[in-house]
């Protein structure tokens, strides 16, 4: 039962872990090390996920924005969230009920040279059955995003 509860879902060795490093390590072209411990909370649907990765190098927010962008420029699904204050200045499952958006956003912690990488989205749509209709799309030809231009239920 998850009504009113906050409970750690798996604090350590979590099943995706292995596929982030792998596609983190393949595009920094050396070996990544994440660290990811998802809760389960009280809300119908969405999911918020909190990677650590541990850095060697400090890296500024500018370079990262650089990054974020480069990687994701020709993502029909992928938005980057970061406002400097305000109640949601990071992305919220809140945010993207009904939508086949992923959100992603950061922090830097530099006296501990880590990053904070975070990602929220509806995991009803965004999850298989909104995965499953944008892979048969890109499959079959069709536009990536057809079955899948909704706007969120509350928008930003």
């Amino acid at each position: 039962m998850r009504s009113g509860v906050i409970r750690p879902y798996k604090p350590a060795k979590h099943r995706h872990t292995g596929e982030i490093e792998q596609e983190l390590s393949q595009a920094a072209g050396s070996k990544i090390k994440v660290s990811m411990s998802p809760h389960a909370v009280d809300i119908v649907r969405g999911i918020l996920c909190t990677n650590h990765v541990f850095l060697n190098q400090p890296v500024s927010e500018m370079d990262l924005w650089k990054m974020y962008r480069e990687q994701y420029q020709n993502e029909k699904f992928i938005r980057l969230i970061r406002d400097k204050k305000g109640f949601y200045k990071f992305p919220d499952p809140k945010f993207l009920i009904g939508s086949n958006f992923c959100d992603l956003g950061f922090e830097v912690d530099e006296e501990n040279q880590r990053l904070v990488a975070l990602s929220a989205s509806d995991n009803l749509v965004k999850g298989a059955a909104g995965s499953a209709i944008q892979n048969m799309n890109v499959m079959l030809a069709y536009d990536e995003t057809d079955g899948l231009k909704h706007t969120p239920v509350t928008p930003v």
